[in-house]
């Protein structure tokens, strides 16, 4: 679902803030806080209001025929590979993206009223890069740690 009206991404704002609040408060240890530290990420989201888009990616769990509900197998996988292929094809149209999950999501559901086969899997502001954007230089695993070639 993509959102460009500035009333409702200024809902999704107040309400994804309030979730981070309690998060970063009371949810996050302190060894999480330390290592999302060099990020320089806290509960403030105006990027949210700032994109002129925001995707609002579901996941549907289950099916509805009728009255009776049809399990889909696989679906936070088949999510998640959609996600990363929209994300690289967003970064190859020279688009800037910021995937956000906050935690609980539920209140995407109620604000976009959705049916409750639907969960939010992620909340996604797009636009193109503000001038003197910065993306934080994080330190990237080498290869032979994460890949083990038999």
């Amino acid at each position: 679902m993509s959102v460009s009206d500035p009333a409702l991404k200024s809902r999704i704002r107040a309400a994804a803030e309030e979730e981070e609040r309690t998060t970063y408060e009371r949810r996050m240890t302190e060894e999480w806080l330390r290592a999302i530290e060099p990020i320089g990420t806290d509960w403030h989201k105006p990027h949210i209001e700032d994109a002129p888009y925001v995707l609002v990616v579901f996941e549907q769990v289950y099916g509805l025929h009728g009255e009776r509900k049809l399990k889909h197998y696989y679906s936070k996988e088949s999510v998640g590979i959609a996600v990363g292929l929209l994300l690289a094809s967003l970064q190859a149209a020279g688009l800037a993206a910021l995937v956000h999950t906050p935690s609980p999501m539920g209140f995407l559901a109620e604000l976009l009223e959705r049916p409750p086969n639907e969960r939010a899997f992620a909340l996604i502001p797009v636009g193109y890069p503000a001038p003197g954007a910065e993306v934080p230089d994080l330190e990237r695993k080498p290869l032979e740690r994460i890949m083990r070639i038999l």
